[in-house]
């Protein structure tokens, strides 16, 4: 199951969030996105919300085409004005081409905008349910002495905050990093070096916890992080995801993040 039955001088632990503290299946994220099209749509008129559903899919391939390979993460609010200007009658380019955004923001104001991306906020975090087990080894890595926080790769900050606070996990974190917030998504070194900055403890001494080897693994490794990974979390999921290879090792391997906490040593007073 690992390939070290207990990791010492560990002092902070952080932890994806998609597929690693909370599973986001396809059928999860559709049901998110279909509840936005239905307040949106209704809310600002735009017609039948399958529209909305079709040019929100497209453009969020768009945007992954575009910004992943550059190490940027997509943001909600160019994916709004983008589904807007369609739905207004705004043709979209063809697919090597970038849009006009100046052009396409003319056709959606900047409430509109924050409605959309509210809707949608607030219906993950309403309908995406918290997993007990994820809860319990929060408040239990906390309760340890470990600085615990997450880090992630997400469109939107403000939906972790709101999900961590819904869920409890609040009080027993140090930190939310999130992508968005911060500018650049892992495995970018400058991601992992924020929150090693934030944490104030070596960055030898701080475990990464995720599903994705490319973000997860090799992003903590080459910033000189410990590394967990846990294994075949991604199923049938829409998030970006990546196989495993090359060279580098974990210093942990998981089957279940609940495993976690009996492979660590507590951290020194």
């Amino acid at each position: 199951m690992t390939r070290a039955a207990r990791l010492t001088g560990i002092r902070a632990v952080t932890l994806d969030f998609g597929n690693t503290l909370v599973p986001v299946d396809r059928s999860a994220l559709h049901a998110v996105v279909e509840q936005t099209a239905l307040r949106s749509s209704a809310e600002l008129g735009l017609g039948d919300p399958a529209s909305f559903l079709a040019a929100w899919a497209e453009e969020r391939d768009r945007q992954f085409r575009e910004e992943v390979p550059e190490f940027r993460e997509v943001d909600l609010p160019q994916r709004t004005v983008r589904v807007l200007a369609r739905l207004r009658g705004m043709p979209p380019p063809d697919q090597d081409t970038r849009w006009d955004d100046r052009a396409a923001a003319l056709r959606a104001t900047q409430d509109e905008v924050e409605r959309v991306v509210e809707a949608y906020s607030e219906a993950f975090v309403a309908g995406v349910p918290a997993p007990p087990a994820s809860g319990r080894l929060v408040r239990d890595l906390a309760t340890r002495g470990f600085r615990v926080a997450i880090l992630s790769n997400w469109p939107l900050a403000a939906t972790i905050d709101r999900f961590a606070e819904a869920a409890g996990w609040r009080d027993s974190l140090v930190g939310i990093f999130v992508s968005q917030r911060i500018g650049t998504i892992k495995p970018h070194p400058t991601i992992f070096a924020h929150a090693a900055s934030v944490l104030g403890v070596p960055p030898g001494s701080i475990l990464h916890v995720g599903d994705d080897w490319a973000a997860d693994v090799v992003g903590a490794v080459r910033a000189g992080w410990r590394a967990a990974y846990l294994r075949d979390h991604q199923g049938d999921t829409p998030l970006p995801t990546s196989a495993r290879g090359g060279d580098v090792q974990p210093d942990l391997e998981l089957d279940r993040l609940d495993e976690l906490g009996a492979h660590l040593e507590d951290p020194s007073p």
